[in-house]
């Protein structure tokens, strides 16, 4: 990245920005590349939308900056948004700059960094922040208008429908079931609407170098007005992968050997903290998850092979789409 117009233009738009040093990018993140800025006045960090062809609705790093400015009072824990550039002259691509919020970031849901009992309160907070999250005045954060109206399983089936179509590069049948199961099978409409992340896991949460406390929440990308279930099904998706790989899970893990919870005490936990019964099927949220995932890898997959992916690593998502399509439909037979 060329940094010295950089340089003059975040001057003049960031009060208090100046001298910036260097800028490295993050080597984790498969869709908007993220750079740490190391300036004279302090660290910030920058996300862009990648450069080249892109998918239409794909990479809406400002809807990102909207949302985490919109949640700077509220009890959800973000990085301050401090400026969003919509001229790609700057640096060829729309982005945004936030704080940096110095902490840890776990990539592995085992945390083999931590001991028993810390592991226990690391994943309580993970559920207390989502049910933060979900517990958002959409109107007084100003977000009321940040979804579309009506079913939300329906248009995000539609939608992930039409972005695994538009990069499909070999017939999946799995896929091709899911896309015939997921439309046919909605549960019925609950009046349940709010602000979701879309990507809620353990690596897009920075916490307190030292405590179980979340400090921000990250990577907003897939934000939007919905189902709350859906972004607890994801989460609880992700701890059903397996251990290795870019996302990893605990499948095969003893979960009461590490302190961690089961499943079910998770969706109890979550439940305690919203005040909300027992959750009906619950098995379609787990495919409908496995499925939007499997056509978020695809879409990385063929950023990749078309050359326009953030990470080298993306021409590795291809193989972990028809896994993961067979997994969902093995919940839904």
């Amino acid at each position: 990245m060329e940094t010295a117009k950089l340089n003059s233009y975040l001057e003049a738009h960031i009060d208090g920005f100046s001298g910036l040093v260097k800028a490295e990018k993050f080597p984790g993140g498969q869709s908007n590349p993220t750079w740490l800025l190391s300036a004279a006045s302090g660290s910030y960090v920058l996300r862009s939308k990648p450069h080249g062809q892109l998918l239409k609705s794909a990479h809406a790093v400002d809807r990102e900056f909207r949302v985490i400015k919109a949640l700077a009072e509220t009890d959800v824990p973000v990085a301050r948004a401090l400026h969003l550039c919509e001229d790609e002259g700057v640096t060829g691509a729309m982005f945004y700059v936030m704080s940096y919020e110095e902490g840890r970031v776990f990539w592995d849901p085992a945390l083999p960094e931590t001991g028993r009992e810390e592991r226990t309160g690391y994943h309580r907070e993970l559920i207390r922040v989502l049910g933060a999250i979900h517990d958002v005045d959409i109107d007084a954060a100003g977000l009321a208008d940040f979804g579309r109206p009506g079913n939300y399983y329906e248009r995000q089936i539609s939608r992930w429908s039409k972005q695994y179509k538009a990069s499909e590069t070999t017939r999946i049948e799995p896929m091709d079931t899911l896309m015939d199961w997921l439309p046919a099978n909605l549960p019925a409409a609950d009046g349940k609407n709010g602000l979701i992340h879309g990507d809620y896991r353990i690596d897009n949460v920075i916490f307190h170098p030292a405590q179980a406390r979340a400090l921000a929440v990250i990577d907003w990308e897939l934000s939007t007005l919905g189902h709350p279930l859906s972004d607890l099904a994801y989460y609880c998706m992700c701890l059903r992968l397996p251990p290795e790989g870019d996302v990893k899970g605990l499948a095969g893990k003893d979960r009461n050997v590490l302190g961690v919870p089961e499943e079910q005490a998770i969706i109890e936990q979550y439940g305690e903290f919203r005040r909300l019964p027992a959750i009906e099927n619950w098995h379609f949220y787990l495919a409908f998850s496995y499925f939007r995932m499997a056509a978020i890898c695809q879409g990385v997959y063929k950023r990749g092979l078309d050359g326009n992916a953030s990470s080298k690593r993306a021409l590795e998502m291809g193989r972990i789409v028809e896994p993961m399509a067979a997994d969902a439909v093995e919940l839904i037979a």
